[in-house]
């Protein structure tokens, strides 16, 4: 059975392996990278936990009869607390298209909506059809917006973006 779990100290190390785990296995998916982050020390995964609170970002696990299989963050805006982004998203490929995905960003938004925040943005590698895909499943749609992808000058990303 899935279920959601808040990012806490308390489950830091689940949360590490499955961050590490989304770098190796989906590389192209996030601005970071799986060298850069295995080298993050003990307080470098504390702050990112601490920054995930609830107050101005969230983390959440998705977890599959204890086991984590996926993982999705929040941030508010600092300039704009109306918007925020859906970051860090990833689910394990054995748990695809089974519900996993939409129940972390089903809890993104609830927790967005919490915050009175009305619009939630995220960014998706230009290459990445399926997540593409996923997110316009989920009423996501593409603003018009592009960045250069900075792991890759070859690629971009589009800036996807649903009203809450």
């Amino acid at each position: 059975m899935l279920l959601l779990e808040p990012i806490t100290i308390d489950n830091l190390q689940a949360f590490k392996s499955v961050r590490l785990q989304a770098l190796t296995q989906d590389p192209s998916a996030f601005c970071s990278t799986y060298a850069r982050e295995s080298q993050f020390t003990d307080a470098e995964w504390i702050a990112r936990v601490t920054r995930w609170d609830g107050r101005e970002g969230i983390g959440l696990l998705a977890m599959d009869h204890g086991e984590p299989c996926g993982i999705a963050g929040g941030l508010l805006d600092p300039a704009d607390p109306s918007l925020a982004q859906l970051v860090s998203m990833w689910t394990a490929p054995t748990r695809r298209r089974l519900g996993a995905g939409r129940l972390l960003v089903d809890g993104v938004i609830a927790w967005a909506q919490r915050r009175g925040v009305r619009t939630l943005q995220l960014s998706v590698v230009s290459t990445n059809d399926s997540a593409i895909n996923f997110y316009e499943s989920l009423a996501f749609t593409k603003t018009g917006r592009t960045e250069p992808y900075p792991n890759d000058p070859n690629l971009f990303e589009y800036e996807m973006a649903k009203g809450l």
